[in-house]
């Protein structure tokens, strides 16, 4: 048997280009402590942390949390690249629900590097060693980072099959910086046009520009669970409770199909999103806010159709009629997403979970989606993992 489980605390910093940051450490210390405030809960009475990041020393968890506390608990360090934070949130949950423990903390955080993301081991495998050969097969253009190979390509998939315009990514681009213009702890607030997006620099011409890909960033993010019993024992917010949440990874068509967009994920984000709503009971239609895992421009058009919320091929309808922003079916990204807000990869998916937890409080702000009832978060690592949550406001 399950039980329930509350997001009782979320934190977050503003995240900050590389070079700009303090030390990972201090980062986290801070995004802990804004959670254990925002839960109105001492570190003591954690009794479990998985703590998420991608570029990082072994134990560096343990590090970062001995800024906050050093009370002998378990402590799992995590690493599941981009959806690594959600990844953590994942396992906390699951702590909680199977009655293992009582109050999980998932703590997220990154200290990047400037520049395009690499791999670090060079005298080993990789682990995207069958990511490159097919994609190396399907567009080429070995030149280019990884990440812009992969996500460009599968924007590309869309263009030719469907004659997507790039326009049409760029009204993403745009949407997203409306967006963060309200948000705070955004990296990027200036708003942008779509002919702005369209004038900055080619990256991959008639493909991608540089203001369709989200910046290295660094940051941390933390959000702390607990059961029912635990929340009323100690008088905790029960305002928001996860519903339903699924984690899956690639199968064989990921690379079989043939198709740049099941190799960055397609399958593996409609599978979770689907198991999802059937644990709920619901379909996309109920939804009412979602964040969702916009690396690129291109990704988020990609996501809005794994996660049903419009069909296959009906994504550029979807976004000309305003449909993924206020006023429309979803208010998708209302933080700015990663494309404006940033994307420390540790942190991203707990930094998603914060604002999906305001949204549904009603202490968004600016940003505030009226009446919001069912937040969706959806976090997606290619290698590759995909996390899909659905959170309720009780």
């Amino acid at each position: 048997m399950s039980r329930d489980v509350f997001v009782t605390g979320v934190g977050m910093i503003p995240f900050s280009k590389p070079g700009a940051n303090a030390p990972y450490p201090q980062m986290a210390g801070q995004a802990v402590r804004a959670a254990l405030a925002d839960a109105g809960l001492a570190y003591a009475l954690v009794q479990q942390a998985y703590v998420g990041y991608v570029y990082g020393d072994s134990t560096a968890g343990q590090r970062a949390l001995y800024e906050v506390g050093m009370t002998g608990i378990p402590i799992v360090n995590v690493n599941n690249n981009c959806s690594t934070g959600s990844t953590a949130l994942f396992l906390a949950r699951q702590a909680v629900s199977s009655d293992a423990a009582d109050c999980v903390l998932a703590l997220g955080f990154e200290h990047m590097s400037a520049g395009a993301i690499g791999t670090v081991f060079t005298d080993r495998p990789s682990p995207f060693e069958r990511f490159d050969t097919i994609t190396d097969e399907l567009v080429g253009n070995a030149q280019l980072p990884l990440a812009l190979r992969y996500f460009g390509g599968a924007g590309l998939a869309h263009m030719q099959h469907y004659g997507t315009k790039l326009e049409t990514f760029a009204k993403i681009r745009a949407k997203a910086s409306r967006h963060a213009a309200n948000n705070p702890v955004a990296l990027f607030r200036k708003v942008v046009t779509e002919d702005e997006v369209m004038a900055s620099p080619a990256v991959w011409p008639g493909v991608l520009t540089r203001l369709m890909a989200c910046p290295p960033t660094c940051g941390a993010a933390a959000a702390i669970v607990c059961s029912a019993e635990f929340a009323q024992r100690h008088g905790l917010n029960r305002q928001v409770r996860i519903v339903a949440q699924a984690m899956t990874t690639d199968r064989p068509e990921t690379f079989a199909a043939r198709d740049m967009r099941e190799v960055v994920g397609f399958s593996m984000a409609r599978d979770a999103a689907n198991q999802v709503y059937e644990q709920a009971g619901i379909g996309p239609q109920d939804v009412d806010v979602i964040e969702l895992h916009d690396c690129f421009a291109q990704n988020e058009l990609l996501t809005y159709e794994a996660l049903g919320l419009c069909p296959p091929g009906g994504a550029e309808k979807f976004i000309v009629d305003c449909d993924n922003t206020y006023g429309g079916k979803f208010v998708t990204n209302p933080s700015g997403g990663l494309l404006s807000k940033g994307h420390p990869l540790g942190a991203t998916g707990l930094a998603q979970c914060t604002e999906l937890v305001q949204q549904l409080r009603g202490t968004a702000e600016q940003r505030q989606v009226q009446d919001a009832r069912l937040a969706l978060q959806h976090n997606l690592g290619l290698g590759g993992a995909c996390v899909v949550t659905l959170y309720e406001r009780v």
